[in-house]
C-alpha cells in the first residue's frame, strides 16, 4: 500500500524531522518512507510512504494534492524518491561493508559516481547518514570514492551551502 502526504515543507531535513517524529514512532515492519522534491504547484517537498497496512496520517495541505500524487506515483513505480526511513536503516551506522550492506538493508545496489557498482569488500563509512534513491526499480545508494578500498555515501548531513562565505 501507498500513501502520500504534503504539508508544505521546504526542504528535506524539515521533511525528515517529520517523519522521525510522527511515523518511525509507529515501528511499521518494511516501511519505506521517502521524500520527493516537486514543484506542482509550488516548490515543496513531498513524502510518500510503502506500508502493509494503513497508517493515520493527517489530511494533506490541499492545494498539494497533485506533488503528493506524484510523489506516491514515482514511488510506486520505484523511478524516484529518496529513502529517508527503511528496512535495515539501524544497521548503517559507522563503517560497513558493501556486501554487509547490501543483506541487512533494502538496499539493492551501491554505486560510485560515474556508474560503476561497488565492490562487495568495499568499506563504506557512512557517518551514519545513508540516504539511497529509487532508481530504475531499485533502491540505490549513489556512493563517492574515500581512499583506496573506501567510500562514503554522496549525499552528506550537513553540506556546504552553494557559495557560502561570498
Amino acid at each position: 500500500m501507498y500513501l502520500g502526504i504534503s504539508l508544505g515543507h521546504g526542504t528535506d531535513r524539515e521533511a525528515e524531522h517529520w517523519l522521525r517524529e510522527n511515523v518511525r514512532p509507529l515501528g511499521l515492519p518494511g516501511l519505506v518512507a521517502c521524500t520527493h522534491l516537486v514543484r506542482t504547484p509550488r516548490p515543496h517537498v513531498a513524502i510518500s510512504l510503502s506500508v502493509s497496512s494503513p497508517v493515520p496520517l493527517p489530511p494533506g495541505l490541499p492545494e498539494l494534492r497533485e506533488g503528493t500524487a506524484l510523489a506516491v506515483h514515482e514511488h510506486r513505480a520505484r523511478r524516484s524518491g529518496r529513502a529517508v526511513l527503511y528496512p535495515g536503516i539501524e544497521h548503517l551506522v559507522g563503517t560497513v561493508r558493501v556486501d554487509e550492506l547490501l543483506e541487512r538493508t533494502a538496499i539493492d545496489q551501491v554505486v560510485l559516481l560515474g556508474g560503476a557498482r561497488a565492490a562487495p569488500e568495499t568499506a563504506i563509512e557512512t557517518g551514519d547518514f545513508v540516504r539511497p534513491q529509487w532508481r530504475n526499480g531499485e533502491l540505490t545508494l549513489i556512493a563517492t570514492p574515500l581512499r583506496p578500498g573506501r567510500i562514503a555515501p554522496f549525499e552528506m548531513p550537513n553540506p556546504t551551502p552553494c557559495c557560502a562565505g561570498h
